[in-house]
């Protein structure tokens, strides 16, 4: 564990010498309760950079949800994934021999942690945020009593555009916004609509 500790220090260093990162908490505050924190993706290193920006007392009991097929691609990544950040690794191609990945994600929400998870499914290059899957709408039924915030990535695609392989030095810039539930009787869509729209308004305003 020591060396897990270790890496996962060193790699919050890295991150935050390479991107300058500066986390704003707007209508919400880094306190020990537990929560699903939800992103718009540019790269494979959102998670890494809003998991560098929590306290370590809350880095230790979050975990990222991020994609099976990259994260298991070499033993380097492996180990990362699984002994670093212990993340919960979801299959993205639909199979009846996958586990279902809203229960992977709600039993490690009942073994008490947070989870960073990113709601557009896949990464997105375009300047629009993308329509948010049902999986976070399910996760929010599921578990009505875990709070969900938003927080809008700002610069980090531009860090690690893809097909990249060293990063390009970039000041980044993480906004934290006001905690969310599903509501008594929500609908799926309205619930799906309202969640984006939460973390739209985290963003910068358009040049």
């Amino acid at each position: 564990m020591a060396l897990e500790n270790l890496a996962a220090s060193a790699l919050c260093v890295f991150a935050k010498l390479l991107t300058g990162v500066r986390a704003v908490w707007r209508g919400s505050v880094p306190d020990a309760r537990q929560r699903v924190y939800f992103a718009n993706h540019r790269s494979h290193g959102d998670f890494v950079l809003i998991w560098a920006s929590l306290p370590p007392s809350l880095r230790r009991r979050t975990r990222p949800v991020a994609g099976a097929d990259y994260w298991r691609a070499s033993a380097l990544r492996r180990y990362i994934a699984d002994r670093v950040f212990r993340g919960v690794l979801i299959g993205r191609k639909p199979s009846r021999h996958q586990a279902n990945p809203v229960e992977l994600m709600g039993a490690a929400l009942a073994d008490g942690d947070s989870l960073i998870i990113f709601p557009e499914g896949t990464r997105n290059l375009g300047d629009t945020l993308l329509p948010f899957k049902s999986g976070i709408y399910h996760l929010a039924k599921a578990h009505p009593e875990i709070e969900l915030v938003p927080v809008w990535i700002e610069n980090l695609g531009r860090v690690m555009p893809k097909g990249t392989f060293v990063p390009a030095p970039l000041l980044c810039s993480l906004t934290f916004g006001q905690a969310l539930n599903l509501t008594l009787g929500e609908a799926r869509d309205d619930f799906l609509i309202r969640a984006r729209e939460s973390l739209l308004t985290l963003a910068p305003p358009a040049e």
